[in-house]
């Protein structure tokens, strides 16, 4: 029942585009990805088809943009999917890519110092293969390392995100099975009793059905990072939830837990309507996608502390603005 077969061919594959040159990186990513592997990556990248895809619209760009680049790792582990009855394996990576800012990317303007894209990356193994990826990354965080606005000031603080406050997120080794059931059963919780916003409890208290009190809720840019489950209801859940109706069930494409640690993503994991003031902006009539990826610690049998990586590019896209655009002034940015 172990991972260390998907583990090293994720891991493998790190250490060799870490390694490759910017031309020599489709041909590396496909020693270990399937020919039609679906690739799904935060606005303006969408869904992209095979290695020399990814390698062409994503990954030479940014190298080229980021010089030096390295992987800093924060959490990595893997599991097998709820979502598909347990069938399907994923291994998970979260922490942020860092190099040097020396050329623009995606109008970004370069800095020429160090910079660092905060990133999750999910990936689905299947017979030796990565046959589908989840990539998702805060653009906004590194818009503002540039120097750009591209939202207006938000609730809570952002800065760049640390891993876990035990240190112990790089699951190299697997780990016991039952505590990846006990991380799963908690997330399952708070998804099962708390997603639909309707348990008729303070919400302050409805929070520490599922969250230790010092929690730690780190959040995109243009939203922040909260601390204490009364801070978090202050800052970030009560506003969201006030300025939001209609919201779908929740959609996962994967779910899963290993250790002390595990998350989720979906495309869209949920949509709802914007009634207004959510990060300053105006209401909308249309319906707007969450593309969400959510990585969990849980201590004891609770929750306490929650990585979010948000599309929130596409998202206001959807309501009919286009951040990125608008900010680098580059049209179709």
């Amino acid at each position: 029942m172990g991972f260390q077969q998907e583990k090293r061919l994720v891991r493998d594959l790190y250490a060799a585009l870490e390694a490759a040159t910017p031309d020599r990186i489709a041909a590396t990513l496909s020693e270990a990805v399937a020919p039609e592997a679906l690739w799904r990556g935060f606005h303006p990248f969408g869904e992209l088809t095979g290695p020399e895809a990814v390698a062409e619209r994503f990954w030479q760009p940014l190298r080229q943009s980021l010089t030096r680049m390295q992987r800093r790792q924060d959490i990595f582990f893997a599991g097998r999917n709820e979502i598909d009855g347990f069938e399907g394996t994923w291994v998970v990576s979260m922490g942020h890519l860092m190099g040097l800012f020396d050329h623009p990317w995606l109008g970004i303007p370069a800095t020429g110092k160090m910079a660092f894209l905060r990133y999750c990356e999910f990936n689905r193994v299947e017979a030796g293969r990565i046959v589908e990826t989840a990539m998702y990354f805060d653009i906004p965080h590194l818009m503002m390392q540039a120097g750009l606005d591209p939202f207006p000031p938000q609730t809570a603080a952002h800065l760049v995100q640390p891993g876990p406050l035990t240190h112990d997120g790089l699951l190299y080794d697997d780990a016991p099975e039952a505590e990846g059931t006990a991380t799963l059963a908690a997330i399952n919780a708070m998804i099962g009793d708390l997603g639909q916003w309707q348990s008729g409890l303070p919400l302050v208290e409805e929070l520490a059905l599922s969250w230790h009190d010092d929690m730690i809720w780190w959040g995109p840019a243009g939203i922040g990072a909260t601390y204490t489950i009364e801070r978090y209801a202050k800052q970030h859940s009560g506003p969201f939830r006030a300025a939001f109706t209609d919201r779908s069930k929740t959609r996962h494409l994967a779910r899963l837990a290993e250790g002390h640690y595990g998350g989720f993503f979906g495309w869209p994991n949920f949509t709802a309507r914007h009634t207004g003031g959510f990060m300053g902006m105006p209401g909308s009539d249309r319906p707007g996608e969450m593309r969400v990826i959510d990585i969990y610690r849980r201590a004891d049998d609770k929750l306490a502390e929650n990585w979010i990586f948000i599309d929130l590019l596409h998202f206001w896209k959807t309501q009919g603005v286009d951040i990125l655009a608008r900010t680098t002034g580059i049209a179709g940015a």
